[in-house]
């Protein structure tokens, strides 16, 4: 697909740093200014996608999530970003987040946010044994990234809670 040009790219800038600074609502009025036309551009959906995400209308999220996905099959952040709105949204939940990722995970076996959601998705449903075999395998892709994000990642405390207020040795 095509990249934008002037203006349309100066205004899909100005939504990014808009939502850069926490103002969504900036973000919206900087992007309504884009060429309807091309609006359905993957680059200005991403960015819709956010907009929605930040001002919590999870259903709009979710479908603008869902058209990525359909545009961009093969694009993990696409189906990451279709399971985080599919959790929150009214209609949603933690059940069908978890069959999205699952349903994915093996697509993308390089991908350390497909297990770690997994993980997270299980300690909130009460799946430990399974969340603590997810946590693992996200670990093993890519330790470090992982640490960071599970610090204080609150959808993990049923996780520390059993691991007694950690998620990996203090050797590591």
């Amino acid at each position: 697909m095509k990249s934008l040009d002037p203006p349309d790219s100066h205004y899909l800038s100005g939504a990014i740093g808009w939502l850069g600074l926490g103002n969504w609502q900036e973000a919206d009025e900087e992007f309504e200014k884009i060429a309807p036309e091309l609006r359905a551009h993957p680059d200005v959906l991403e960015v819709r996608w956010q907009i929605y995400a930040k001002a919590g209308k999870w259903d709009k999220a979710a479908q603008i999530a869902a058209t990525l996905v359909d545009m961009q099959p093969n694009e993990p952040g696409a189906w990451i970003s279709l399971a985080y709105a599919t959790r929150r949204k009214p209609a949603g939940g933690l059940l069908q987040a978890k069959m999205i990722l699952t349903a994915m995970e093996k697509r993308f076996p390089e991908v350390w946010l497909f297990p770690y959601n997994l993980a997270c998705y299980c300690a909130q449903l009460g799946l430990l044994d399974e969340c603590q075999e997810w946590f693992k395998k996200a670990l093993a892709i890519d330790q470090q990234t992982v640490k960071r994000a599970a610090m204080d990642d609150p959808d993990l405390q049923p996780l520390r809670d059993i691991m007694g207020g950690t998620l990996w040795q203090r050797s590591e």
